[in-house]
């Protein structure tokens, strides 16, 4: 029997844990309407690489707790990256440095999408 999981209540938990975990200025954008491949982003700007890595770690642990963790993958060697991409299937986490988020401004490039308070 598969289990029934709730993407739009993990997505909120997830961007929850991401803001009480000092993460700043998350956002959550709902994609389902967009016919994109995954259903919500949650951007998220983390201080430093070290941050961004002990975020990361700290999240797989909490994914595995709301029951996502068979969807987690992880790139080989990304130390010093300013972007951190944890791809959940139905969820895709972005964990940037504040450099990256205004360059790549991934909110205006997906505008047309409704932003989820929480």
């Amino acid at each position: 029997m598969e289990k029934n999981i709730d993407f739009y209540d993990c997505a909120m938990k997830i961007a929850i844990f991401l803001t009480s975990s000092k993460a700043t200025d998350v956002v959550l954008l709902d994609l389902r309407e967009a016919n994109i491949w995954t259903d919500f982003f949650i951007v998220a700007t983390v201080s430093s690489t070290t941050h961004a890595s002990s975020l990361e770690n700290t999240l797989v642990e909490h994914i595995k707790e709301i029951g996502l963790s068979s969807w987690y993958t992880k790139r080989k060697n990304d130390q010093g990256s300013d972007w951190k991409l944890i791809d959940l299937g139905n969820i895709v986490v972005h964990l940037m440095s504040s450099k990256a988020r205004n360059f790549y401004n991934l909110e205006t490039l997906h505008s047309n999408v409704k932003k989820i308070d929480f």
